[in-house]
């Protein structure tokens, strides 16, 4: 039984496979519709969520399985006090697979240690989100056609951002991988992704604080949105959250087959009027985000459709 708590815990081998198999499902969704009957998702999140939530639910309910679990802590018994521990032996009774989100850094993984049915980190405080790196890769690799060679920007909360954390971690083990770090000086990358990810593994990077600056050199941009539950108090947010705004002005700086990503869900970093120039690609994001779980549940119930 295998669990997903980090993108590093696929090799490079394994991840190609499964991003092989979620550009399949997008071409052949029929061939996959009851791959999972009479299976069941939990998902089980202590934080609000909209795309990631959705589509594990709509991932499961195309393979034609079910789903079951809470959408926040409120309505479920950690309000009355029960452990991550506890919860996850419980939904191991009624489910088959676990998709956990947690505020707390590791909690997943302490899921995982205790159940009896794989668990995937569906993201952890400031930690990681494997899954929306997964998103990301498969975004990349059929937008662009391959995941090396490429010069990456990543715009914004560089600090809390788990979605930032995780893709570096992903794209160092591709080959020509460059990355401009693009944040205010409170903001930047944690030191210890500098220096035991970046700097340990050679990997060629710029910081830099201006968007427009970087614009010209970038086959991908990353935006990423201040991120108002990780600050501890309401000035320092104000003060950050309109630090970058992606607009039609900067994007004329870009290449003509550049990519815009986000995670999502945006605030006020890239304009509207940016969503319709062909290179943003984070509503297309979004969908591949269905098939890239697919794929993942699939993979780790061991399900193989011919």
């Amino acid at each position: 039984m295998r669990h997903l708590m980090s993108p590093m815990d696929f090799s490079v081998e394994e991840l190609d496979k499964l991003l092989s198999l979620a550009m399949d499902i997008e071409k052949n969704p029929k061939k996959y519709a009851h791959a999972c009957d009479g299976k069941k998702l939990a998902t089980c999140f202590y934080e609000p969520s909209t795309r990631t939530r959705l589509s594990f639910e709509a991932a499961m309910l195309n393979l034609g399985g079910s789903v079951l679990g809470f959408s926040s802590a409120d309505s479920s018994s950690a309000a009355k006090g029960e452990s991550v521990s506890d919860t996850i032996r419980v939904i191991s009774c009624y489910a088959d697979i676990c998709a956990m989100r947690h505020p707390k850094e590791g909690a997943p993984l302490v899921a995982s240690l205790k159940s009896t049915i794989p668990v995937i980190n569906a993201g952890d405080g400031g930690h990681q989100h494997p899954t929306q790196t997964l998103t990301d890769l498969l975004t990349i690799r059929s937008l662009k056609g391959h995941l090396g060679d490429l010069t990456i920007g990543l715009c914004g909360d560089l600090k809390f951002g788990r979605t930032v954390h995780s893709l570096i971690h992903a794209l160092i083990r591709y080959p020509n991988i460059r990355f401009l770090l693009i944040s205010p000086e409170e903001l930047r990358v944690p030191s210890y992704i500098r220096e035991d990810v970046l700097d340990k593994n050679n990997i060629p990077y710029k910081e830099v604080e201006r968007l427009e600056d970087a614009m010209a050199d970038l086959d991908i941009l990353y935006m990423t949105r201040v991120q108002k539950e990780r600050f501890f108090n309401e000035e320092d947010y104000v003060r950050m959250k309109d630090f970058y705004i992606l607009d039609k002005a900067k994007m004329a700086l870009a290449k003509q087959d550049m990519l815009v990503l986000h995670p999502l869900p945006r605030v006020n970093e890239i304009s509207v009027e940016v969503d319709d120039d062909p290179r943003a690609a984070y509503f297309k994001q979004a969908q591949y985000g269905v098939y890239v779980r697919m794929a993942l549940i699939l993979t780790l119930l061991e399900v193989e459709v011919c």
